[in-house]
C-alpha cells in the first residue's frame, strides 16, 4: 500500500509562522516607543489614587530642585555681576575717561608751555610728561579688556598708533622755541590738530564703549529674576494646590510635611524678595547718583579742557586763532551756559541735591564764572594789542585772578566731585551686594527642605494605601 505525504511549506495554508524574538526588534523602533509606552505607564498610574500621589510627589520634588538650582544660580550670577562692577567694570570707565582728561590737559599744557617767554617752566614741563605717563597708563588699563569690542579694540589701536607721533610734533616744537624759530607755532598747531582730529576723538569713543558697557552691567544686576520668580510662585501654588486635593480626598486639614515645604517655600520668597528689592535699588542708586552723575561731570571737564586748549592756542596763533575763539565759546557755552548758570554744570548741581558732591560743584560754578570772566579779559588785552599782558593774564599761575587760576580751581573742584560720584557709586553697590548674603546657599537649603517635606508628607498619605 502506498501512502503520501503531504509535505507543508512554509507558504502551505496552514502554516503558523514562528514569533519573531523580541530581542531581534530594531533598536530605532524600541526607542521610538518608549514615549508611548512611558504615557501608557503615568495614564495607568494615574488611574489609582496612590498612582496620583506618587506623581504629585515626584512633580513636586522635581519643581523644588529645579527651583532652588535656578535660584542659587541667578543669585549667584547677580553676586559676580555686582563684584565685576565694583572690581572691573567701572574702573575700566574710569580710565577711559582718564585718556580723555590726561590727553586734554597734555594739550592744554604744552600751548601755554609755548607761550611762556625765555625757558619753558619746569612745573610745565613736568605736568605735561605727567598727564601723558598718566593716559599711557591709563590707556593700558582700559586696552586690557577690549579684545572682545572690535570697536573698542579699533579705538584702542588709534590712540597707541597716534599717541608717539603727537609727541614727536610737540618735541619738534619745543625744539624749535628754544632756538627762537617761529615754526614752533606751526609743529604745535598741527600737534594740537592731531590731538583734536583723531587722537580725542578715539579716547572720547573708547569712553562711550566702556559706559555703555557698564550701564549694561547696571541694568542687569537690577534687572527682575522673571524665571526665578515664575518657578518659586508656580512652586508654591503646587503645594497649595496639592494640600487642597488630599483634605478633599482625606478630610485632614494639614499634611505637615507639605506644610513645612510650603513654609519654606514661603521664606524663601520673602527672603529673596526683600534682598533683591534692597540690592535693585542700591544698585539703581549707585547707577543714578553715581555714574550717571559722573558722566555728566567728565562731560564737563572735558568741555573746559577742550576749551582751556583753545584759549591758549588762540594767543600761540598770534591773531589767526579766530577758530580757536569760535570753539571755545561753543565749549564754554557747554560747560557753563552763556551766563555762567547753565550748561553741564548746572545739569550736574541739579543732580546732587543733598549729594558730597554738591559743594564742589558749587564751588566749580563760581570757578567757570571767574574763568569766563578772566578769558574776557585777556581777550580785550590781545585784541588791543597788548600781546605779552593777554599772555601773562591767561598762563600766569601766581596771578589768582588769571584764567590760569581760575581754570585751575574750576578742574580740581571737577576732579573731587567725579571722585566723591564715584565714591558713591562704590558705597552704594557695594552694599547692594551685601544684600545678597547667604542668600544662594539658603535658597538652596530652603528649595531641598521642600522637595524632603513634600516626599515626607505624601509618603505618609501612601502609606494608607497598603
Amino acid at each position: 500500500m502506498t501512502s503520501t505525504v503531504t509535505r507543508r511549506g512554509p507558504g502551505a495554508p496552514g502554516t503558523e509562522q514562528p514569533e519573531e524574538p523580541r530581542g531581534q526588534r530594531s533598536g530605532v523602533a524600541w526607542l521610538l516607543d518608549l514615549p508611548a509606552n512611558a504615557v501608557r505607564g503615568i495614564t495607568r498610574s494615574a488611574a489609582t489614587t496612590p498612582g496620583r500621589l506618587s506623581l504629585i510627589a515626584t512633580g513636586l520634588v522635581v519643581l523644588s530642585l529645579l527651583t532652588g538650582l535656578v535660584g542659587t544660580l541667578a543669585v549667584q550670577d547677580r553676586g559676580n555681576t555686582i563684584d565685576g562692577l565694583i572690581d572691573h567694570r567701572e574702573p575700566l570707565a574710569a580710565a577711559a575717561q582718564q585718556v580723555y582728561r590726561s590727553l586734554s590737559d597734555a594739550d592744554a599744557t604744552a600751548a601755554s608751555a609755548l607761550l611762556s617767554t625765555g625757558a619753558e617752566p619746569a612745573e610745565l614741563r613736568e605736568r605735561y610728561d605727567f598727564d601723558i605717563a598718566k593716559a599711557g597708563a591709563a590707556l593700558a588699563k582700559a586696552a586690557s579688556d577690549s579684545a572682545g569690542v572690535p570697536e573698542a579694540a579699533r579705538q584702542v589701536n588709534i590712540l597707541s598708533q597716534q599717541m608717539p607721533v603727537y609727541t614727536g610734533l610737540v618735541e619738534t616744537a619745543r625744539a624749535n622755541n628754544r632756538q627762537g624759530f617761529p615754526a614752533g607755532a606751526a609743529y604745535l598747531r598741527e600737534a594740537s590738530e592731531l590731538m583734536r582730529a583723531k587722537i580725542l576723538p578715539a579716547a572720547h569713543e573708547l569712553y562711550e564703549i566702556d559706559t555703555e558697557r557698564l550701564a549694561a552691567e547696571q541694568d542687569d544686576a537690577a534687572g527682575f529674576p522673571w524665571l526665578t520668580a515664575l518657578l518659586v510662585l508656580g512652586l508654591l501654588a503646587a503645594l497649595i494646590a496639592t494640600q487642597v486635593y488630599l483634605k478633599r480626598r482625606t478630610n485632614r486639614v494639614f499634611n505637615v510635611g507639605l506644610v513645612v515645604a510650603t513654609v519654606a517655600v514661603g521664606i524663601a520668597i520673602l527672603w529673596s524678595a526683600a534682598a533683591m528689592t534692597v540690592q535693585s535699588v542700591l544698585v539703581s542708586s549707585g547707577s543714578t547718583d553715581g555714574t550717571e552723575q559722573v558722566d555728566v561731570l567728565v562731560r564737563a571737564r572735558i568741555a573746559a579742557l577742550q576749551a582751556r586748549a583753545d584759549e591758549t592756542l588762540t594767543l600761540v596763533a598770534r591773531g589767526g586763532g579766530a577758530e580757536y575763539e569760535k570753539e571755545f565759546g561753543e565749549l564754554s557755552g557747554r560747560l557753563a551756559g552763556r551766563d555762567g548758570q547753565g550748561g553741564l554744570l548746572a545739569e550736574a548741581a541739579s543732580r546732587a541735591s543733598g549729594e558730597d558732591s554738591a559743594g564742589h560743584i558749587e564751588s566749580a560754578r563760581d570757578n567757570a564764572g571767574a574763568w569766563l570772566r578772566a578769558h574776557a579779559q585777556v581777550r580785550e588785552l590781545d585784541d588791543s594789542g597788548e600781546y605779552q599782558d593777554a599772555v601773562g593774564l591767561a598762563i600766569d599761575g601766581g596771578n589768582r585772578d588769571g584764567a590760569a587760576q581760575a581754570f585751575s580751581r574750576l578742574d580740581q573742584n571737577l576732579a573731587a566731585a567725579i571722585g566723591a560720584g564715584r565714591q558713591n557709586f562704590l558705597d552704594d553697590t557695594t552694599n547692594g551686594g551685601r544684600a545678597l548674603t547667604l542668600l544662594a546657599p539658603g535658597f538652596a537649603l530652603l528649595a531641598v527642605i521642600a522637595a524632603l517635606g513634600t516626599t515626607l508628607g505624601i509618603r505618609e498619605r501612601l502609606r494608607e494605601y497598603r
